[in-house]
């Protein structure tokens, strides 16, 4: 029994192409949509106007440059392991291959961490947005309904939080197509709202308010561009539906790379053009984009910005549910997870059950738990998968320099290392108390494995097995 097992990738191939797999029905344009619809949401509503006020002032420009260029040596990465291991699962597949099992179940156990959390949060956020546009037309839930339980304020459960995931969970159940193009409608009704604003804001710069460009100095530039890094989390999510995609080895990369270049643009447009409307003092609130056009008195568009930031938050949710569930799919399969996680629905050929099963998980955390203090967890998980796929890069030039790659990240292994030393330093930067959580968390997942997983792995008779 040995837990360095590793899965080839000729071996995933042939899975993959055998039959009774995900319906392949996703191109170029979809996955892109699927990554701006994770990665732009929160981020340019909620955490530009607060990183601007308290670390870089209208560096933040520079901010979100910089932290798009270290991304984009991580989506590097990513486009070549998808474009060579088109399959579900992401980074916990690509370990399966480079490293053996159980680093891949640590990786996956880890991803449902990051995706599982975030999504939960995200829908608290969304419960959060939607009942203040609710109280905007003066209507008002019931107050033991609005929020997780707390037994002081006398909340017994987040309702909204609750519908607006099982909602999603049931159009992701629809099937790849289908969900991805009702992904595709709110992201380009997202982009237009953000558009709207730059259009309109643009007359209302005074460059006046750029200066002090740089007011808390590099340094500022630097911590801000952390906080921004975190703003672009969701790319990797284009990856797990590899297997959903017609021609993989051309459109992973496509995907991954446009979403990312898309992303970093509207975030660096959206800062340039707030920080000119508004003192970067007075950002310091949790709609930054909504108050800058309240600064500006065109108040008729305020209420297109809260619906843009419902839109947004909600695509986010949408592709966080899409992403763990072909992820637990695929770990199913693989028999890490019960098998019966990997059963598809004969006419949609989605994985119905490990859908269901992450909706109603998900749904729950969001309803009953406060996750407020678990951003930093979501954060070292993906920090994590950033760090593993950077390493497998390396290690598959070296191992297996012959394999077909349609997409090659250039100046290996600079770009890799560049990518895991950028990755680690905001790793070791996260408090001590969210390292303490991930090992718990590391901790259950290796006793899950040890006990259960370790023996009902696919690998287990050896069959397919290289060690």
């Amino acid at each position: 029994m040995s837990v360095m097992r590793k899965k080839s990738i000729t071996s995933m191939m042939e899975l993959k192409d055998k039959g009774g797999t995900l319906k392949k029905e996703l191109g170029a344009f979809d996955l892109t949509m699927l990554g701006i619809g994770c990665v732009v949401g929160t981020g340019i509503f909620v955490m530009t106007g607060v990183a601007a006020a308290q670390h870089a002032g209208p560096a933040l420009i520079l901010s979100f440059i910089i932290a798009g260029l270290v991304c984009s040596f991580c989506a590097l990465c990513y486009a070549e392991l998808a474009s060579m291991v088109p399959v579900s699962g992401s980074a916990y597949t690509y370990s399966y291959a480079t490293f053996g099992e159980i680093i891949a179940w640590i990786l996956g156990w880890d991803l449902i961490l990051e995706y599982g959390f975030a999504a939960s949060m995200v829908a608290s956020g969304w419960s959060g947005y939607f009942q203040g546009l609710l109280s905007g037309f003066g209507i008002h839930l019931p107050h033991a309904i609005t929020s997780a339980f707390n037994a002081d304020k006398g909340t017994l459960i987040d309702l909204p939080a609750v519908i607006i995931a099982l909602l999603l969970t049931f159009l992701v159940s629809r099937g790849a197509k289908e969900s991805t193009r009702i992904n595709t409608i709110m992201v380009v009704l997202k982009i237009a709202v953000i558009v709207l604003f730059l259009v309109v804001g643009v007359f209302y710069v005074k460059p006046a308010n750029w200066t002090p460009f740089m007011p808390f100095g590099f340094g500022g530039v630097i911590t801000g561009a952390a906080t921004a890094f975190i703003a672009y989390i969701g790319f990797d999510v284009v990856a797990t539906a590899a297997e959903e995609v017609r021609n993989p080895q051309k459109d992973l990369p496509k995907g991954i790379i446009a979403s990312l270049i898309v992303c970093a643009l509207l975030y660096v447009l959206v800062t340039a053009v707030l920080t000119g409307i508004v003192p970067y003092h007075l950002l310091d609130v949790k709609n930054p984009v909504a108050f800058a056009i309240q600064f500006i008195h065109q108040n008729w568009i305020a209420g297109f910005i809260s619906l843009g930031a419902i839109v947004g938050i909600t695509t986010v949710l949408f592709v966080l549910l899409y992403g763990q569930t072909r992820l637990v799919y695929a770990m199913g399969r693989d028999g890490l997870l019960p098998k019966r996680l990997s059963k598809l629905n004969p006419k949609t050929k989605a994985p119905t059950v490990s859908t269901w099963v992450t909706g109603i998980v998900v749904a729950f955390f969001a309803g009953v738990l406060p996750l407020d203090r678990l951003s930093d967890l979501v954060s070292i998980g993906t920090l994590f998968a950033f760090v593993s796929v950077a390493i497998g890069i390396i290690i598959l030039r070296k191992t297996q320099p012959d394999l077909k790659r349609s997409f090659r990240v250039p100046w290996v292994p600079v770009i890799p290392l560049l990518a895991i030393l950028c990755c680690g330093y905001l790793l070791f930067s996260l408090p001590l108390v969210t390292w303490e959580a991930f090992l718990v968390w590391m901790v259950i997942g290796l006793i899950i494995y040890f006990s259960y997983s370790v023996r009902s792995s696919r690998l287990a008779s050896g069959n397919t097995e290289e060690e």
